[in-house]
């Protein structure tokens, strides 16, 4: 969903204010504009800016919870680091229409044998910047995702920042998305 609706929250509600990352508790009776759901969440506009919702708190806004990342399942050997890459394209940024991966926030995935036939994927991503206090929430997210692989035991999503981001690590299909073509 990208088009906005208004809704009145039925209940109370945890949210993640964007972009400091702080939580907080959206009364109910709030009336909020979804402007993003993508990737499990949900990003509305409150009377005091806009928050991050997930979508296990669907029900107060009154919407069905939506299919959000299913597990990978059977992975063929050999093919983990994929598998990351792809369950990585189902994160977003609130505030951005456009997955990570897309984003160009993602600079490193590797795979390595943690013990007996377990593996550790390790992720080296950034932000578009620094100061946001989202950092942690969507590093949190792509953890979430990747430890959703059948194959993967252990995740670690490291934030870096050098090299700084810029418009330019955009994907083809993240401009497209982004109407920058």
């Amino acid at each position: 969903m990208n088009s906005q609706q208004d809704i009145v929250l039925k209940r109370d509600c945890d949210a993640i204010q964007i972009p400091s990352g702080t939580t907080l508790t959206l009364p109910a009776g709030t009336q909020v504009i979804v402007t993003q759901s993508l990737g499990g969440t949900y990003t509305v506009a409150t009377p005091g800016g806009l928050a991050r919702i997930d979508e296990k708190d669907a029900d107060a806004l009154g919407l069905e919870k939506m299919e959000s990342v299913a597990p990978i399942k059977t992975v063929p050997e050999g093919t983990l680091e994929e598998a990351v890459w792809q369950q990585l394209k189902t994160v977003f940024d609130p505030e951005i229409p456009v997955n990570v991966v897309d984003l160009g926030l993602i600079y490193d995935c590797i795979i390595t044998p943690a013990e007996e036939s377990k593996n550790k994927a390790h992720v080296k991503m950034t932000l578009t910047a620094p100061g946001c206090g989202m950092g942690p929430t969507i590093a949190a997210d792509a953890r979430a995702k990747i430890l959703t692989i059948e194959g993967i035991d252990e995740a670690e999503v490291e934030l870096v920042w050098d090299p700084a981001w810029n418009q330019n690590m955009i994907s083809e299909a993240g401009r497209m998305k982004l109407g920058m073509v």
